[in-house]
């Protein structure tokens, strides 16, 4: 059986309470998963029709089990959407068929064209061009003395870094970037009737947007991504049909910038809170790439994702039943006291960092993750050197996302010495 509260109401009331999107759970949610680790392991959320799993070992178990939870619809909060946006969804592919959103052996088959575009050799040969882009934008805004980080800096590095991986113009980013705040929005499923409704169109012109990019590529292949995607139906490489090339190029537009995004404004954010730490890592920037593990446990960029229950089975020593779907808690995972010493603490000198569940795990770790690490070394190397007396400012505040998936920021701002 599954470990119960000496008073269940109480915990009954904790499940109830749950929602990641409420403003004190965006702020700080981690003592509530604690409680949960210890009684309600895995349960039932009512509001968000899901079961929830909040437990690392549990977690890793789901990862691993591929035949008991699949990751068809792994980004989708719910299995179906509101009639109204389905009928305007209908008017693209009758299903999403992507990398992240797949099983065994089509998600083998995928993952080799990925293993091919983001190769150690392909992110390690990015790093002067990532590095050129990080101190284009600083200089864009170093005499100013202030920045909302997120909104001129950290969203702006890993979109343009996508986007020259993809092949697609940096000029179309804020045109891709709403159309992917669209996809995510509606995958949580939680906005209101209208508001999906709308996204759903955003939706699809982004289908729409990257079917064409792929016929282009068809007849005019470049060394880019669109191109290794091309199916060999269409006289491409890719051992994938022309969906499956369109939904790829969707996902890894939005998880290419999503995550490192996150990890930016996050990053930043856990280190001035933390001034010794700062410190630390100024005087000795080989601290980093450390820093950037226990920053990815601390206040992992995004929260979890979905599966769907193949088989009544248990987890947990929950019963689940076929058809049920259920979240994956990264970041309460990483923050289990079984796993992580004092998980609360942030500490850049943490042994074992790496071991956070920020990327995912087994076949379905992000195929993305050297290239996000390359993007975050970069940009905090460059920020921590370039801005002196680097601040919170006190007269703005910080804003979170509200989004089930994803946490981070939407403002950060930040304010400096400006250099002499």
């Amino acid at each position: 059986m599954a470990p119960q509260s000496t008073n269940i109401e109480d915990a009954d009331a904790l499940v109830a309470a749950f929602n990641p999107m409420a403003p004190d759970q965006m702020e700080n949610p981690y003592a509530m998963y604690s409680r949960l680790r210890r009684e309600r392991p895995v349960f039932y959320s009512p509001m968000f029709d899901l079961w929830v799993v909040t437990r690392y070992a549990d977690i890793a178990e789901v990862e691993r089990d591929t035949e008991r939870f699949s990751s068809v619809g792994a980004l989708d909060a719910k299995a179906e959407p509101h009639p109204a946006v389905r009928e305007i969804l209908k008017q693209g592919y009758s299903q999403f068929q992507s990398l992240v959103q797949s099983d065994p052996p089509n998600h083998t088959r995928m993952r080799n064209v990925f293993g091919r575009a983001l190769s150690p050799q392909r992110v390690a040969a990015m790093e002067s061009a990532i590095r050129a882009t990080t101190n284009g934008l600083i200089d864009g805004f170093i005499q100013d003395g202030q920045v909302d980080l997120v909104q001129q800096f950290a969203f702006a590095l890993p979109a343009f870094v996508i986007c020259d991986l993809i092949g697609v113009p940096r000029s179309d980013m804020q045109q891709l970037k709403g159309w992917s705040d669209d996809k995510t929005l509606l995958m949580s499923a939680t906005a209101p009737i209208e508001q999906q409704v709308e996204s759903a169109h955003g939706f699809i012109a982004m289908e729409r947007y990257f079917k064409e990019k792929i016929h282009e590529r068809s007849r005019r292949p470049r060394e880019d991504l669109l191109s290794l995607l091309v199916p060999m139906s269409m006289g491409g490489t890719a051992p994938m049909s022309e969906q499956e090339a369109v939904c790829n190029a969707m996902d890894i537009f939005s998880a290419g910038h999503e995550t490192t995004t996150g990890l930016l404004g996050n990053g930043i954010w856990l280190l001035l809170k933390h001034p010794e730490q700062l410190a630390a890592v100024k005087a000795d920037l080989s601290l980093l790439p450390n820093a950037i593990e226990e920053i990815l446990r601390k206040e992992p960029p995004v929260r979890g994702f979905f599966r769907q229950v193949m088989t009544d089975t248990t987890l947990g020593g929950v019963s689940l039943p076929k058809g049920a779907r259920t979240f994956i808690l990264y970041e309460s995972g990483n923050h289990d006291e079984t796993q992580f010493s004092e998980p609360e603490r942030f500490d850049i000198h943490r042994a074992d960092a790496r071991k956070h569940l920020a990327f995912g795990k087994g076949i379905h770790f992000c195929v993305g993750a050297p290239l996000a690490k390359l993007e975050g070394r970069i940009a905090f190397e460059q920020i921590l050197q370039r801005l002196p007396n680097l601040r919170l400012r006190t007269d703005e505040p910080t804003v979170r996302r509200p989004y089930l998936m994803l946490r981070g920021f939407e403002h950060l701002p930040l304010a400096w010495d400006v250099p002499a």
